[in-house]
């Protein structure tokens, strides 16, 4: 896919990697970007930095997805991108992280994938084109050690994508999983786990990763490129890879 002239919204706009995002669609022609996220005065401030468009909306929230894609239907015209990108991350494994931990990292990494799908594909298929884009991360491809809840969600995130992209292809619909190590961006550090980064990036070096993916249509967009090494060690020798990572838990303390 190329940008020009297209219409992207990106969910997590506000944050680092949502605003870099926005930054490139429009540097690479984007006619229309909207972003969106939950605090409505934070929206439109950075919308109006970024000169673009920008709606409030709690993706966790289905109702609230579907008025956010038909607004920008209604307002800017078909959709060509949705970039479903809003995330956070918290620390924890099984006893120490709580049930409703457990449970908003599923609805923020997992439902809202789908109520953007089901919001944004009926248009979308109906003119036989259009392109998903997730954001997920490398630690669904391999683990975070220390964030069960982040590990396990990212993980079925990548999944979520897979099966969009088996389900829907046919009908015109690219899909791509964005999986990112640390990112120079609020949500970076610690909660990462030790060992588990090549390297802290900045959010416009990952954003024109991205670009790139699209152009090419690659399912899986990796920013850290190393990535892709250890997701073919893994599946080579899963036993092994799991002894690798227990013994970086344990020199990470975890």
């Amino acid at each position: 896919m190329e940008l020009n002239n297209k219409v992207a919204v990106i969910t997590g706009g506000t944050g680092g990697i949502g605003q870099a995002m926005a930054r490139a669609f429009l540097d690479n022609g984007a006619r229309t970007v909207v972003i969106s996220d939950l605090d409505p005065d934070r929206v439109a401030a950075v919308a109006a930095e970024l000169g673009c468009a920008g709606y409030a909306a709690d993706v966790t929230d289905e109702p609230q997805v579907a008025a956010l894609v038909e607004t920008v239907l209604d307002s800017h015209g078909p959709i060509d991108l949705f970039c479903s990108n809003a995330g956070s991350i918290t620390e924890g494994v099984l006893t120490d992280a709580t049930n409703e931990q457990w449970q908003q990292q599923w609805e923020l990494h997992v439902m809202s994938h789908l109520y953007a799908a089901r919001a944004v594909l009926p248009s979308m298929i109906a003119r036989g084109e259009g392109y998903l884009l997730n954001t997920a991360s490398a630690a669904g491809l391999l683990a975070a050690i220390g964030s069960g809840p982040y590990t396990v969600s990212k993980a079925a995130a990548i999944k979520m994508a897979e099966f969009l992209a088996i389900t829907h292809g046919d009908q015109g619909i690219k899909v791509s999983v964005l999986c990112p190590q640390g990112v120079n961006t609020a949500m970076v550090p610690q909660g990462l786990g030790d060992g588990a980064t090549d390297g802290i990036i900045e959010a416009d070096e990952l954003a024109t990763v991205v670009i790139d993916a699209l152009r090419d249509e690659r399912f899986h967009v990796l920013p850290h490129p190393e990535v892709g090494e250890y997701i073919k060690r893994k599946a080579d020798d899963p036993d092994r890879w799991l002894s690798g990572m227990r013994r970086l838990k344990a020199r990470s303390g975890g």
